[in-house]
């Protein structure tokens, strides 16, 4: 990972935590919700800031950063908890195959503020921040769709 990611995974981290502290407290704003999972090998629950995105009619969650522990916890779990304020939903996230990804993640960098796509250019997972570039990386950018247990 270079410097730049680096200073930006923890200017990410940092926001993070406040952004977990005012969930918990009730207050929603954006597509955050909190993300509840088991450790895959801990076992133990761990709480994620995830932003949860309407794209092509259904909810997804994209990862942002490479190696992103959510991702991996996620994979080896039947069900985590959605939370926004003090709103809680058990879902099922399933794993997108790589060559569904690349028209969702067209689209989420298509309709959402630049910033979007360089932030795939800034943590190493894409090439280029355009819809098409990011698209490009999909093999790289997990994606999982929210289902309904």
């Amino acid at each position: 990972m270079t410097d730049q990611a680096q200073s930006y995974r923890r200017k990410v981290n940092s926001i993070n935590k406040v952004i977990t502290g005012l969930q918990r407290l009730g207050l929603a704003f954006g597509p955050t919700q909190l993300l509840a999972v088991r450790g895959r090998r801990s076992g133990q629950l761990r709480t994620f800031p995830v932003a949860v995105l309407p794209l092509t009619g259904g909810e997804y969650v994209v990862q942002a950063f490479p190696k992103a522990a959510w991702v991996a916890n996620v994979r080896g779990a039947e069900t985590v908890t959605l939370t926004r304020g003090r709103r809680s939903r058990t879902v099922r996230m399933v794993e997108l195959p790589v060559d569904e990804r690349g028209p969702l993640l067209h689209e989420l960098v298509r309709t959402s503020p630049a910033s979007v796509g360089r932030r795939y250019v800034t943590t190493g997972l894409a090439q280029s921040s355009t819809p098409d570039g990011v698209a490009a990386a999909a093999g790289r950018i997990a994606v999982f769709r929210v289902d309904p247990v």
